[in-house]
């Protein structure tokens, strides 16, 4: 698996925020009638670098919410932030959706649609140029832009994974 991003376990010291990404209504017909339930797909982060997704599914929206708030919890990773943006371009798919990040200059915004758009926003990153294409399920989008961001690596760790100076893997 490319990229360090090692899974945070500790989420009573870190001050997450939760965005709904996603709720869908799914009916279920029996003999009685239709039975309404509701799927929740949610981005928790603390717009520093951590974050996570998760879904959750129940007979009413607001636990639905809350189940995908925990789930959310039980799978965040950490990711490298510099200066507001991500450190190189990125791409990555997921099913069908398949996503494209580039770094953005400091005042350039979030340009990024819909699901990608609370998950970026989760991790902390102001600055990026981002799209998705294939795809615009957003279950899919939110792993797959998960999935590109927990693929990037800064300099650090690029130089100590390479067992050289950080002006090394910047010259050549």
């Amino acid at each position: 698996m490319a990229g360090n991003n090692k899974r945070v376990r500790t989420t009573n010291d870190l001050e997450l925020k939760d965005r709904l990404v996603a709720i869908n209504r799914v009916t279920k017909v029996t003999k009685g009638g239709r039975t309404f339930s509701f799927s929740a797909i949610v981005v928790v982060g603390n717009e520093n670098g951590i974050v996570g997704w998760g879904l959750g599914k129940a007979n009413e929206v607001t636990t639905a919410i809350a189940k995908g708030v925990e789930a959310a919890k039980k799978n965040l990773v950490k990711i490298p932030v510099i200066k507001g943006t991500i450190p190189h371009e990125q791409t990555a798919k997921f099913g069908g959706a398949r996503v494209f990040m580039k770094p953005a200059s400091h005042g350039t915004g979030l340009v990024a649609g819909g699901a990608m758009r609370a998950v970026l926003e989760s991790v902390g990153i102001h600055d990026v140029l981002a799209k998705s294409k294939g795809s615009s399920n957003p279950h899919n989008l939110v792993k797959a832009t998960i999935n590109a961001l927990c693929e990037l690596r800064d300099a650090n760790t690029v130089a100590n994974n390479r067992g050289v100076t950080i002006e090394t893997v910047f010259n050549g």
